[in-house]
């Protein structure tokens, strides 16, 4: 049979469950003056950390299982020691990038910095740019800057 579940009652009835439901809440959001209202008065936030608070809730209860969060864990200490770097080490390397950016042709770090701005406002491949800029001692620090300014800083949250 091309379809199994053709004729499933219980299938059918899910589905039309589903379309009701989605068509309550849109119907909600249309009460409430559309999306730009429901995000101007805080409608869409309060319901994402809503699902979020909810959804934690039962990964803790371990309603909702997460591989290696909440079960399958590692239970195996890792032995990490934390990279202490020698400060001789720091001001050696200080004074290298600034050697570099001293002798580089500021110019065009400028403008490949310009081109990597420009390909993230454009949606563009940002490899091709990048390696250019670096190729032209563009630091990782003046790189990540641009990409700072045109996409922001994830800030992780915790509920």
């Amino acid at each position: 049979t091309i379809d199994p579940l053709a004729g499933s009652y219980y299938l059918e009835s899910l589905t039309d469950e589903l379309v009701n439901k989605a068509r309550v809440y849109l119907q909600k959001i249309d009460d409430l003056g559309g999306m730009t209202k429901a995000i101007e008065n805080g409608f869409v936030q309060r319901e994402i950390q809503e699902t979020a608070y909810k959804t934690q809730k039962k990964i803790e209860n371990k309603e909702k299982i997460v591989v290696g969060v909440n079960k399958y864990r590692e239970d195996k200490k890792l032995d990490t020691e934390l990279l202490k770097v020698d400060p001789a080490i720091e001001k050696a390397q200080t004074k290298g990038l600034k050697a570099i950016k001293e002798r580089r042709n500021k110019e065009r770090v400028e403008k490949h910095l310009q081109e990597i701005k420009e390909a993230a406002r454009n949606g563009d491949n940002l490899m091709y740019p990048i390696i250019s800029a670096v190729e032209k001692y563009a630091s990782l620090g003046e790189i990540c800057d641009v990409l700072r300014e045109e996409f922001g800083e994830y800030q992780a949250t915790h509920i």
